[in-house]
């Protein structure tokens, strides 16, 4: 297919396609002349998935070229697999105050979780819970933190049962389904509010 029949079957303007093409999130079509390329449906598929990660996935281009990379070339162990993906998602240059870093630190070490030493989440969710902190919201190591991550691990649990043993097929639904469920979690947990507060303080 010409760019312009990319264009209509994702859906995508031309111009934004050659932008894709230029920064090389795209890769490029199959020349057939000095000005013109033919395309097929891969890159209709990775046209898609540059949209889902951006737009779905409220992902900058800078961290969809990161993903688009990892998804490049996957590990071979399953185990690693994961990490890669978590690196391509991970914002970069995580700080926190040390204080509540060895907070998460311990937190996640009292939950048994089998956590990196260098893991940059640490301090990503350190800031999170000071965070919380400063705006008067309770944190320790009782409810609702605990609860918070009883719930964390049940997804956990539920995400990996249905990875592919394929690499690169796996690494593409660990990365593109943690992006896009995220906001789905979001939604379900306001919905799940409702239902609980209708439940526990409607008057009857």
């Amino acid at each position: 297919m010409r760019i312009s029949q990319l264009s209509d079957a994702t859906g995508v303007p031309v111009p934004t396609l050659k932008f894709y093409l230029r920064e090389g999130l795209l890769h490029p079509g199959e020349q057939t002349s000095r000005t013109q390329a033919r395309y097929d449906e891969s890159h209709a598929e990775r046209v898609r998935l540059i949209r889902a990660l951006s737009e779905a996935g409220g992902l900058s281009l800078a961290r969809v070229r990161q993903v688009l990379d990892a998804l490049g070339d996957p590990p071979s162990s399953r185990h690693h697999l994961l990490g890669a993906a978590q690196d391509a998602l991970t914002p970069d240059g995580t700080t926190c105050d040390p204080e509540w870093s060895a907070f998460a630190r311990g937190f996640v070490d009292r939950r048994g979780w089998q956590i990196r030493d260098d893991e940059p989440l640490i301090d990503l969710l350190g800031g999170q819970l000071h965070a919380l902190a400063e705006a008067g919201i309770e944190v320790d190591d009782g409810a609702p933190l605990m609860a918070w991550a009883d719930a964390a691990e049940s997804i956990a649990d539920a995400d990996l049962s249905t990875v592919p043993d394929d690499p690169a097929a796996a690494l593409r639904q660990v990365v593109v389904g943690t992006v896009l469920t995220d906001p789905v979690l979001a939604t379900l947990r306001r919905l799940a509010q409702q239902h609980r507060s209708a439940t526990l303080f409607e008057e009857k």
